[in-house]
């Protein structure tokens, strides 16, 4: 009997169970922030622009009545002559850079590794190479001039189809052809690489393989701790560890971040794909019955985007049932220990984190930023109970004690934190939640609980100058807001869109912001789309599907974007751009850096300097394939839409890290 239900046209396994993840998992009685946004004005009148003094004023600010004669004399953040959009086989960046790529997948990390042959890979072999799928990448420095650093990076998920020679899609053949070896190779190409780089006297980046801070964290067999509320609870316990406090593994790592005190975070996102049960129903959907069952479906586990289960017990709920509850944390790496043991932090909630940006209030204590990133889920923001000092192994100690808070954005621009505590309003034994742990452990049904705002996939929160704090959003298609047609895109949110959120007087330990739309992505030459865009956004400046962002030295905003497969809604492929914040040009927006067909940008990570900026080209030659004029149908290891960055017979396209600096020097955009 097959199980797949993706006979969709979708040309890989992501895409495919991407759309499966549009399913609406958080209550349907819950608000959508656009509802928020249409009370708070009226939708009709936001969608047409027609807007009046005060609410213009209160969704965008006071500089969005400036007039565009105005913003045209006014001087840009960005100092560099803007890309041409558009999609193709190769990367692309402004005028006066250059992008070089420094590590792709299957490049070597140790110096007793020999050139990547995609013919003959094995698990061993993978577990001392770069993995696959590059996401969030951090930068810590080694030296005060910035010359070398340890690179940080992500590895977030496998491409079977574009990644093994001659097995195609395996989700809709029942994982026919994928053997315990190849899964392990899988695992081995999961969770992250830490590597030093530095910089040589023509200004170029290399790999230092023979650094001893070198080291894989994979999927397959990197031991980790488990502290917080939830450590040695009963629902933490396996057969492998009955104490509930080590886990073999992280995987899913999609965005991250990199403390005040320089251990690096890796988020864990979309975890329950990876689980597995063989007790299906006659449509092939898993049979959950079982206590947890709510807690499952409020996940969407078990997933089956993976037959891992098949070959590892552990990620076989019918054997295992605890493990899935292990997964979905944040992981805390200290990079300058290559032999320390990562810890998975528990008090932080367990969901499909994005990211997990952070910074240091002005009473010491940290405060850290992540999206749950499905459709109708909820931003969430930790703040530790203890502050930041000079001794960083106490500093290590801060994200296993402090309180996790839920967002809820009201019609007034204020915007409730509320916190996730046991006992707590709704989050007692009477409703479920008999402890702590179990609030963190069900952190999504707490949530709900409490009322918080479903989002329109809350990716990538990052704090910035004068405690703002950029939300992207990255689109809905599934969002209603009682009405649908042609004039009102927005209730099929396919663009996505920014919320800057602000901190009074700085203080990210408030329980009360204010909030405010910066844009409204989509191409606002098409009236319908509803896209609201800073006066001096070009035809090349708009974008979609915002995703992963970074705030530079000087303060100043970069976005990437991820449109998967629906690139070609827009025409463009994505990229890395740059988006004014203050001002008489608040809202506009340049690109910068472009990727090959098929890909999706992450990173993006500066140099405390500014001189160089590193960038993640994830997954080239998959996403939409079939849309590539000239190449139109989907990509296989033997037939890729790009074989970016080699272009060499016989090497499939390879995830990489691009490194960008300006020609002669100097800092970026400036």
């Amino acid at each position: 009997m097959t199980t797949n239900k993706f006979n969709d046209g979708f040309g890989n396994k992501a895409e495919a169970f991407e759309e499966a993840d549009n399913a609406v998992l958080s209550p349907k009685t819950a608000r959508t922030f656009g509802d928020i946004v249409n009370r708070r004005y009226g939708r009709r009148d936001v969608l047409r622009g027609a807007l009046g003094v005060t609410a213009v004023t209160a969704l965008f600010g006071t500089t969005a009545l400036t007039a565009a004669t105005q913003a045209r004399a006014a001087t840009p953040a960005f100092a560099f002559p803007e890309l041409e959009s558009g999609n193709d086989t190769r990367h692309h960046i402004a005028e006066g850079y250059d992008a070089d790529v420094l590590i792709r997948w299957g490049d070597p990390i140790f110096p007793d590794v020999g050139p990547f042959d995609p013919q003959a890979q094995s698990a061993d072999d993978q577990l001392k190479r770069f993995g696959y799928n590059n996401d969030y990448v951090g930068f810590v420095p080694l030296a005060e001039d910035g010359s070398h650093g340890l690179l940080c990076v992500n590895h977030e998920y496998t491409n079977e189809e574009v990644m093994f020679p001659g097995i195609g899609r395996q989700d809709k053949k029942d994982f026919a052809d994928m053997t315990r070896e190849l899964v392990d190779i899988e695992m081995a190409a999961h969770g992250g690489s830490v590597f030093e780089i530095a910089r040589g006297a023509d200004g170029k980046w290399s790999v230092v393989l023979d650094s001893p801070y070198n080291r894989r964290i994979t999927a397959l067999e990197t031991e980790m701790i488990v502290d917080g509320p939830a450590a040695g609870h009963d629902r933490m316990k396996t057969a492998a560890d009955p104490d509930g406090t080590r886990v073999i593994g992280t995987l899913n790592n999609c965005a991250g971040g990199i403390t005040p005190w320089g251990t690096y975070l890796m988020a864990e996102e979309n975890f329950h794909g990876y689980f597995w049960t063989d007790t299906l129903d006659a449509d092939g959907k898993p049979v959950l019955d079982r206590a947890d069952a709510e807690s499952l479906k409020r996940y969407g586990a078990p997933g089956r985007w993976y037959n891992w289960g098949q070959h590892h017990e552990r990620f076989n709920i019918d054997v295992e049932p605890n493990e899935v509850n292990r997964f979905g944390w944040i992981v805390e790496v200290d990079p300058m220990d290559p032999a320390s043991t990562p810890v998975k932090h528990t008090a932080l909630g367990r969901f499909r984190h994005e990211g997990s940006e952070s910074i240091v209030n002005a009473d010491g204590r940290v405060v850290v930023y992540t999206g749950d990133d499905a459709r109708f889920d909820y931003v969430y923001k930790f703040v530790s109970a203890g502050t930041v000092s000079d001794d960083r192994a106490a500093n290590m100690k801060l994200l296993s004690e402090g309180t996790l808070y839920v967002g809820r954005f009201n019609e007034d621009g204020s915007l409730d934190w509320l916190p996730l505590v046991h006992g707590a309003g709704p989050l007692t034994a009477e409703n479920g939640f008999e402890s702590q742990a179990d609030v963190l452990i069900d952190a999504r049904l707490a949530a709900d609980a409490l009322g918080a705002t479903p989002m329109d996939r809350p990716e990538d929160v990052q704090p910035g100058p004068d405690g703002k704090v950029y939300m992207m959003l990255t689109n809905n298609t599934r969002r209603k807001e009682g009405q649908e047609d042609a004039a009102n895109p927005r209730a099929d949110n396919a663009f996505g869109h920014i919320v800057e959120m602000i901190a009074p007087d700085g203080d990210h330990a408030a329980t009360t912001y204010a909030w405010n739309i910066l844009v409204k992505c989509g191409d606002p030459a098409v009236a319908e789309v509803g896209a609201q865009w800073g006066p001096e956004t070009s035809e090349h400046g708009w974008f979609a599907s915002p995703d992963n962002c970074a705030i530079d030295a000087d303060g100043r905003l970069w976005i990437s974007t991820d449109q998967g497969s629906n690139w070609a809604k827009t025409g463009k492929s994505d990229g890395l751009y740059a988006l004014e914040t203050e001002g008489a040009l608040r809202g506009s927006s340049k690109l910068f850096f472009r990727c090959p067909v098929g890909g999706e940008l992450c990173g993006p990570y500066f140099t405390p300097d500014q001189t160089t900026l590193f960038l993640a080209v994830q997954h080239p030659g998959t996403d939409g394939t079939k849309n590539f004029a000239g190449f139109e149908r989907n990509s296989t290891f033997e037939d890729p839409a790009t074989r970016w960055p080699d272009f060499q017979d016989g090497m499939p396209p390879r995830p990489s890290v691009v490194v960008v600096t300006k020609q002669g020097g100097g800092r970026i955009a400036v």
